[in-house]
């Protein structure tokens, strides 16, 4: 006898269909066998639905069991195979009715008692099921992360015996809640922060284009408290973001019992993380912390620890805002819309350069353990700021006037003129999803509204003559001017605009290099230069 049920099989965030056939085959050597490119995962749950049907009282027929996931040619990967697999079976032993799973597709994974365990991927696999008019058959654990899904079916029983009854009529499973849409930890107001004022402001401008920002400073002068406090000044996600950002923590397994938040992801992984903890992949494919930051922050603490191969992974997602984990038979995509903030000290030692005092390798060591760093992956930093040693009199003083909320209003400002913007360029829905901030604004956005004026047209010309701006160099430096110019409540980027963000902006390591030796001559002649231009 032949049953089928529907399941799916995940690439990326994406839920592909898998349609679950089994068939009966007489035969004098009982087997039940798993056909289809399934992983050992798979490839286990013949056992555990053996289990799992000892564990309610069935025993599987005494026949050759034939369980193929189509297509074949779709790598089957993961736990949650192990209920559509028991379903088709059930349907197919004629325990339930022939076309009672024909408007549902399952996923779960049993227990050899026979409790269906919760699995990741239950909101896609819902969003998955809903585009196929079909209802969800999922745990029990996630029922309320996949009634986030909207108005599809979900029944979400805690058992098989649970579920074979509401299928025989002697109970009814009602349909989950969705979770509660709980409020993150509290974030560490910028109040506490004394001195750094222009790291600070960095930070603001930083928050509110979505701009890349890079601290540098010694130990203790603050960089990873500034940091820590970003999420504060950021506004919460809009209805999209967080069904994006849902669905990727779903298929990595760090929803809890459908508890979504509005929050903007804030992921600080160690410097020791490896390329694949940062982008994904691996022998399963899993998110990974780039990704787990889409649409919030990824911190990078001490920047120059981190693997060259880890950091230059980045550069690609930075830019295009997704990650394509290359396999042998296939690409998987993974989202990854994500602002970079990084701090690292200005050498080995820490403590930097002639004047600062301990180290003698000056300047030498500053080069060198700013070298670790790829010259393209500083092209994509739009703001690089020195937070300098915080000193006696700074901690003396009373907590500033300002904090978090005050610099939080301002930044919802700022990104709302930014959404007035697109809605005036009638830039299409999924266009502007990707043109939000001003970080990530199109040429032809850039072109309508973050023209300078001719002051700030020249001094621009001027900074890519002697700063060696790159293309993208100069691109980010409109966006970063057109952020502050928001900041500032002005309609048109003008020269001081454009001034402020090239102070910020250090394209290359030989701009850098060619600053610190004017600043050298300038120390010498006692003149005070702020720019290499």
């Amino acid at each position: 006898m032949h049953a089928s049920v529907v399941t799916v099989a995940f690439e990326g965030v994406d839920a592909r269909r898998v349609d679950v056939q089994v068939q009966q085959l007489s035969a004098e050597q009982p087997s039940f066998t798993i056909v289809g490119l399934a992983d050992k995962a798979v490839a286990e749950s013949r056992e555990r639905v053996r289990g799992a049907f000892a564990g309610i009282g069935l025993a599987l027929p005494s026949k050759r069991i034939i369980a193929n996931l189509a297509p074949a040619d779709l790598r089957k990967e993961g736990n949650h195979f192990d209920l559509p697999i028991a379903l088709a079976l059930l349907a197919s032993m004629g325990v339930l009715p022939a076309d009672a799973l024909s408007g549902w597709a399952a996923v779960g994974e049993l227990g050899l008692d026979g409790q269906i365990a919760p699995v990741g991927g239950a909101l896609p696999a819902a969003v998955a099921a809903d585009a196929m008019g079909l209802g969800l058959i999922c745990p029990e654990a996630n029922g309320p992360e996949a009634a986030w899904a909207g108005d599809v079916a979900v029944l979400a029983p805690r058992s098989l015996i649970a579920l074979v009854n509401h299928f025989k009529g002697a109970q009814v499973l009602r349909r989950p809640e969705p979770g509660a849409m709980r409020s993150g930890e509290r974030v560490p107001d910028l109040r506490e922060v004394k001195g750094q004022e222009s790291a600070k402001r960095a930070l603001e401008i930083a928050a509110a284009g979505g701009h890349n920002l890079l601290f540098v400073g010694p130990p203790g002068s603050g960089k990873s408290m500034m940091a820590a406090r970003l999420p504060g000044l950021l506004p919460p996600l809009t209805p999209k973001e967080l069904l994006e950002t849902s669905m990727v923590w779903s298929v990595a397994g760090l929803i809890e019992r459908g508890a979504l938040t509005r929050d903007r992801p804030f992921r600080a992984p160690h410097h020791s993380a490896s390329m694949a903890a940062l982008t994904g992949g691996g022998l399963r494919a899993k998110p990974g912390e780039a990704s787990l930051a889409h649409n919030g922050v990824l911190f990078l603490d001490e920047l120059p620890e981190y693997s060259a191969q880890a950091l230059d992974s980045l550069r690609q997602p930075l830019e295009t805002g997704e990650i394509v984990v290359a396999r042998a038979n296939a690409h998987v995509r993974y989202p990854a819309r994500f602002q970079l903030v990084a701090a690292m000290n200005p050498c080995r030692c820490g403590l930097g350069g002639a004047g600062r005092g301990a180290c003698g390798k000056a300047p030498r060591c500053q080069r060198d353990y700013r070298n670790r760093i790829s010259g393209p992956m500083f092209d994509r930093i739009d703001l690089t700021v020195e937070a300098p040693p915080v000193t006696a009199a700074d901690m003396a003083l009373p907590p500033p006037a300002e904090g978090t909320a005050e610099a939080a209003a301002r930044v919802l400002t700022a990104r709302e003129m930014q959404a007035a913007r697109l809605r005036l360029a009638s830039v299409e829905p999924e266009a502007a999803q990707d043109q939000m901030t001003n970080a990530r604004a199109s040429g032809e956005l850039l072109d309508r509204f973050a023209t300078p004026d001719e002051p700030g047209k020249a001094l621009l010309m001027k900074a890519g003559e002697i700063g060696g701006l790159t293309a993208r160099g100069w691109t980010r430096t409109l966006r970063l001017a057109r952020t502050i110019a928001d900041l500032d409540g002005c309609d048109g980027v003008l020269r001081r605009h454009i001034a402020e963000a090239l102070i910020y902006r250090r394209s290359t390591a030989e701009a850098n290099d060619a600053f610190e030796a004017r600043r050298g001559a300038s120390a010498a002649s006692h003149e005070t230069v702020t720019a290499p231009w």
